[in-house]
């Protein structure tokens, strides 16, 4: 669960989903509220891209693309989107939209990890 609109905690929970994701799991990451922002196709100025790049490190979007090809759900808080006044289309392809009941009705064995 992304639970701040912060870069650094937003590539965290991805590189977390993806380290899951070569393990064989099947990880969700869900953005709560103002957080779905992390989940926009656009850079932010904050993505610190040149930087990353340099040091052979995965941006936000970059660790979003590679997220989509290893089958991580994203998943945006509806209210979130609201609040963000964002639209599911803005957000990178395949994210989902969804809130908390449903986040934890089909959470299984699934533990749950707060970045």
């Amino acid at each position: 669960m992304l639970v701040s609109e912060d870069v650094a905690r937003a590539r965290a929970a991805l590189s977390l989903a993806l380290a899951d994701a070569a393990l064989g799991g099947s990880p969700r990451v869900y953005a709560h509220e103002r957080a779905v922002a992390m989940f926009a196709r656009a850079s932010r100025e904050d993505d610190e891209i040149d930087a990353l790049n340099a040091l052979g490190l995965p941006d936000r979007p970059s660790l979003l693309a590679i997220a989509a090809i290893e089958g991580v759900t994203l998943i945006a808080c509806q209210t979130g989107l609201a609040m963000a006044n964002l639209s599911i289309e803005s957000l990178v392809p395949g994210t989902e939209a969804g809130g908390l009941v449903g986040l934890l009705a089909t959470r299984g064995d699934d533990q749950l990890v707060l970045a």
